[in-house]
């Protein structure tokens, strides 16, 4: 449990963002006295995070309902913005639901008794490309259900609409072909309509959905007597005179009590997808009012349940057994063999051996975490155990382009200290050779590592600008230049760590990895 980037500011009160790191596409729901919440996770494994809270300010990480994404074959390799897109989590028939839409093969739904697990196997609801966030709603007062979801016009040529279905009850299937319930690009202004979620309420069917664009764009609300339409609309928060650029795309949940808030997230860049709690209440006319009158808030009255222990999602780590946190994840499905248990405290990575020991962006054996939306200074301990010349271990800040320090075993045995960093291919760049572009360079000169040993860090100052220094026995030193962290398309930077060694035969060797601290800085 992390309480330094905790939130709650102590006196009743709490700043946004509740979440500050990449919890893209949240949702969220109360069962009694507990709320959850879940993201995206695109091609990280494993997917789905689950967290948990009292009071909607402080959050812990209490698993992940995805072990493996599947198609399994598919995701052997990184699809860094692929997989695991805009999920919905519902509660219903005493089970946990959650349901996503995969945009190269379709819509998803894993289920549980509890949120703990134990989850079910991925199903395939819907099949086809371009199927995108998709939301259920089993109506209580019929017995129907319901599913609508979005497209992406990267795999099915269209956008800017949802899409209805009737569903089966169990959510095995749907029941008929479905039918356009919102057409954007009949309603003036609007475009990317995307990111649904159902709700029933007084007789009302009702979408929140998002439109403009993640980094511009604003919440809106429709609603219709009928699940099928016709929907009315309406802006209902949008960025106005704050900071908070694209404010939306999230989901509603009310208290015990009956209060109203919303969960949504703000594009921050290398950052990602940050996440902003603002009070909701309905307005005369029946419509939702979010925010301070429709414009998010920055400080606000906590939300009238019990106090809580100030908390965040764990981000240290001492690997106690060889085993790492929930709040790590693989750039693909792990494999046997990665990460080794043993009886003492570190986490040990074998060097995995690979044609791409030039590019981290292309393995799938990197172990990240979310960049913290605030600047901190992030180190670790590292050995290498590796004869192998040309095997490697180091601290990564990974995104389209990444940088890296660390220590390499040399053709004469040698261990020397290395930073090195690849420039950005672009977003959506011509699948060519990795040896034609994006190969690392050096960040500084090299330096021996007598002991085979070294302490590492990065300072993370605003902008996500990375100033990463060394100790290999002589003394803390700086290396290289400033290197400023960059997205992928829809994923923020993340830190890693990793172990690799040139294609070959044989075991390589590994390296261990102990005491991961970040620690939050005092001056930006």
């Amino acid at each position: 449990m992390n309480r330094a980037f905790s939130a709650d500011l102590g006196d009743g009160t709490y700043r946004n963002p509740v979440l500050d790191a990449d919890w893209s596409d949240p949702d969220l729901l109360r069962v009694g006295d507990d709320f959850h919440l879940t993201a995206s996770s695109f091609g990280r494994a494993p997917g789905l995070p689950l967290l948990h809270s009292r009071d909607l300010v402080n959050w812990t990480l209490v698993g992940h309902a995805l072990p493996r994404l599947e198609p399994a074959d598919d995701f052997r390799k990184p699809r860094h913005d692929c997989g695991v897109w805009a999920p919905s989590l519902r509660h219903h028939d005493d089970r946990f639901w959650i349901f996503w839409g995969d945009p190269d093969h379709g819509i998803f739904q894993v289920n549980a008794p509890q949120i703990r697990g134990p989850w079910t196997r991925p199903h395939l609801v819907k099949e086809g490309k371009g199927l995108i966030d998709a939301c259920p709603l089993w109506d209580e007062e019929t017995g129907e259900a319901y599913l609508v979801h979005a497209w992406a016009r990267s795999r099915a040529g269209v956008k800017n609409r949802l899409t209805g279905h009737r569903m089966r009850p169990d959510a095995t299937g749907l029941l008929d072909e479905g039918k356009v319930i919102v057409d954007a690009d009949r309603i003036p202004g609007w475009f990317t309509l995307e990111g649904p979620k159902l709700y029933k309420r007084d007789g009302w069917f009702w979408i929140f959905a998002p439109a403009g664009g993640v980094e511009t764009g604003w919440q809106g609300a429709f609603r219709s007597r009928g699940f099928f339409g016709p929907y009315e609309e309406r802006i209902v928060l949008e960025q106005g005179d704050t900071e908070v650029n694209g404010p939306h795309q999230g989901g509603w949940v009310r208290t015990a009590s009956g209060e109203d808030w919303f969960a949504h997230f703000q594009q921050r860049g290398p950052y990602g997808r940050v996440v902003h709690l603002q009070p909701m209440r309905w307005a005369a006319d029946g419509w939702p009012v979010l925010g301070n009158e429709g414009a998010p808030v920055a400080v606000h009255k906590k939300p009238d349940l019990p106090s809580q222990p100030a908390s965040a999602p764990a981000t240290d780590d001492d690997f106690p057994g060889g085993r790492f946190g929930r709040q790590w994840q693989w750039t693909a499905n792990p494999q046997d063999g990665w990460a080794t248990q043993h009886s003492g405290d570190g986490l040990r990575l074998s060097c995995v051996r690979t044609v791409d020991a030039h590019d981290l962006r292309k393995l799938p054996n990197v172990l990240t975490q979310r960049l913290p939306g605030v600047p901190v200074t992030v180190s670790v301990e590292l050995r290498l155990d590796s004869a192998e010349p040309g095997a490697r271990a180091g601290l990564a800040v990974l995104g389209d382009a990444f940088s890296w320090i660390g220590l390499q075993r040399e053709a004469d045995g040698s261990v020397r200290l290395v930073h090195r960093f690849a420039e950005s291919v672009g977003t959506g760049a011509p699948a060519t050779p990795s040896e034609q572009w994006g190969r690392e360079r050096d960040a500084a000169h090299p330096q021996p590592a007598t002991e085979g040993r070294a302490r590492l860090w990065v300072e993370i100052s605003a902008g996500a600008r990375c100033r990463f220094s060394y100790d290999v026995g002589g003394g803390r030193q700086a290396s290289g230049q400033v290197f400023a962290a960059t997205p992928w398309r829809w994923v923020g930077a993340l830190l890693g760590l990793f172990a690799l060694a040139p294609a070959g035969a044989g075991h390589a060797g590994a390296a261990s990895f102990t005491q991961f601290r970040i620690t939050a800085s005092q001056t930006p």
